[in-house]
């Protein structure tokens, strides 16, 4: 069972590592971005058990703070343990690859992974399928949304309610490419 410290320790360390970093598109602070994907993992909570509750909230706080600034991996597994850290690894796509090849690598390292490490992937892209930036082509929103069935695919045993809900953003979605 997840506690209102393990999620605010997360938070704290996940907001002083993005400080300054802007959710992509707006004027938002980040730390908006990883609080809707954590926001979905405990309304799946709600609804279902899994393995590592405190897992899922950490990772989902955590997601992005190897990927996206200078945190490293041994800073999260001695703030966290080796649990979260390889979680958080796991959802880190890989810069030394080519980017076709990041996401299946992720996911391929994520079935690796419990489905407590499995649901993050799946609520961070229901959190991500929202508007897509004006900026974007229909070609950039087809593929991104292409990706989203991936995803579905791959991770949908992980949770049946982000799965559901992921299916029906992907549906949804659908309206920005009309």
């Amino acid at each position: 069972m997840w506690t209102q410290a393990d999620y605010i320790k997360a938070y704290r360390f996940a907001a002083e590592r993005h400080n300054g970093q802007k959710y992509p598109g707006t004027d938002l602070p980040y730390i908006t971005h990883l609080s809707f994907v954590c926001m979905e993992v405990i309304a799946a909570l709600r609804v279902s058990q899994v393995e590592s509750e405190t897992v899922a909230i950490q990772c989902a706080l955590l997601h992005d703070v190897i990927e996206d600034t200078a945190t490293t991996y041994a800073e999260v597994k001695q703030e966290f343990g080796a649990e979260v850290a390889n979680g958080v690894m796991a959802l880190t796509k890989s810069a030394a690859l080519d980017k076709p090849l990041q996401m299946p690598d992720s996911l391929r390292r994520l079935k690796q992974q419990p489905a407590a490490v499995q649901m993050v992937k799946l609520a961070d892209r229901i959190s991500n399928l929202q508007a897509p930036p004006a900026h974007w082509t229909t070609a950039k929103m087809t593929a991104y949304r292409e990706e989203a069935i991936v995803i579905h695919a791959a991770l949908k045993g992980a949770n049946r309610y982000l799965a559901d809900r992921l299916q029906q953003k992907i549906t949804d979605y659908q309206q920005w490419l009309a």
